[in-house]
């Protein structure tokens, strides 16, 4: 995912591609939506020894997010090479003119890599943090945490993000439950 090689074919700046590769890495390695990736600043970049992110979710809710480390090396390509001098204040990632990168940029640019990995339509920035979801869930993470990860306000929203069956609720129950 942090590959900033040009695709052949594609004919676009390497900081445009490190840029869309990191924005893209935060959507799924820290289960970030399109929209929270690009509210963050530049003063808030997840670079270095930093392993969290605090970023503010729907309805004005701030969260932390971990940043795993493939993210945060992504991120910091794309620093490496964007040519805009970034204001500590401004957005962290810019658009072609140095302006806050627009979320359709990002979906396009998961478009071409559909179309160039033959990825089917589902394959879109929001379905990367279901996968996130999903992943966690499927090692041994718990709905609950999940649910904070993710800015859930209500479990049945992770729930049904994640896949969770009734079957699979049952047996966690089952398995938890001092009387079941």
């Amino acid at each position: 995912m942090t590959t900033t090689a040009p695709r052949e074919g594609e004919a676009r700046e390497p900081w445009v591609l490190a840029r869309d590769a990191a924005v893209l890495a935060l959507c799924y390695g820290a289960g970030l939506r399109i929209s929270e990736a690009l509210s963050i600043r530049r003063a808030d970049a997840p670079v270095g020894e930093t392993d969290e992110v605090t970023i503010v979710g729907k309805g004005q809710k701030s969260r932390s997010a971990p940043i795993i480390s493939p993210a945060r090396k992504a991120v910091e390509d794309y620093l490496s090479l964007c040519p805009f001098a970034l204001k500590p204040a401004g957005p962290l990632f810019v658009g072609a003119k140095g302006g806050p990168l627009s979320p359709r940029i990002v979906q396009l640019a998961m478009a071409r890599m559909r179309g160039a990995l033959g990825l089917p339509d589902s394959a879109t920035p929001h379905a990367l943090r279901h996968s996130f979801a999903t992943h966690l869930l499927a090692r041994g993470g718990d709905l609950r945490t999940i649910q904070d990860l993710l800015g859930h306000a209500s479990l049945s929203t992770t729930q049904v993000y994640t896949g969770v069956d009734s079957a699979r609720l049952l047996a966690a129950y089952r398995s938890a439950h001092p009387r079941a």
